[in-house]
This record gives structure tokens, C-alpha cells and sequence, in this order.
């Protein structure tokens, strides 16, 4: 399927930074919890994230991480998703995250 530029500019996508990591007990499938700092104009927005394979807590803070902001917010159990983070699938299907190779201000939009 293709789609116009106008079709993608739709899309939000804002760079940020993990600054909090919870297990997830109660997800039907293995994830954590994961609150973003997305930069002043934004602020914080929490997701649930099933990145348990590759991703301990511990190295997770800091990470700067890419997501969608503008998909309306989704109900995960007793959590409310607030962002979608983006990942590719290993050889195996399992999620891994988009990063950037330089430090980028938090909240910096693609383009």
C-alpha cells in the first residue's frame, strides 16, 4: 500500500527518555511498565511495553526510545497506555527497540 507524504505526517513521532521502569505482574503476556520523558511540551507519558526478552529495568532507564503520540490512549488491565513505542522483531519475533545514535533533545519530532 502506498500513502502520501500528507498521510504520514499524521503520525507523531516524538524521541524521549525512559526515566521510570515497573514489572507488569498483572499483563496477560511478560512486559513492564515504562514512563517517558517526552520533553517539556509534552511531558511524561506512560505505556506497557512486552520487551521482557531483551530488556532488564535497570538498562532501560535512560534509554532514549522513539514513539507515537498521537493514537488515542489504550486500557492494558488496570494501566492506561498512554504512548506506542516502536521496535523491530528479532530473528525470533521478539521486540526491539528503535534508538537513535546521538543524544537528541527529548521531545524532538521526526521528520
Amino acid at each position: 500500500m502506498t500513502i502520501s507524504f500528507e498521510d504520514f505526517s499524521k503520525v507523531e513521532i516524538r524521541i524521549g527518555t525512559i526515566v521510570e521502569v515497573k514489572c507488569f505482574p498483572e499483563a496477560l503476556k511478560p512486559a513492564y511498565k515504562i514512563w517517558v520523558d517526552f520533553g517539556s511540551d509534552v511531558g511524561i507519558r506512560k505505556t506497557s511495553a512486552q520487551i521482557t526478552t531483551h530488556y532488564e529495568p535497570e538498562g532501560l532507564l535512560g534509554k532514549q526510545v522513539a514513539g507515537v503520540m498521537n493514537f488515542l490512549p489504550k486500557q492494558i488491565g488496570n494501566f492506561m497506555s498512554e504512548v506506542l513505542l516502536l521496535g523491530f522483531p528479532d530473528s525470533e519475533g521478539e521486540v526491539v527497540l528503535i534508538g537513535v545514535d546521538q543524544i537528541i533533545p527529548n521531545g524532538g519530532q521526526l521528520f
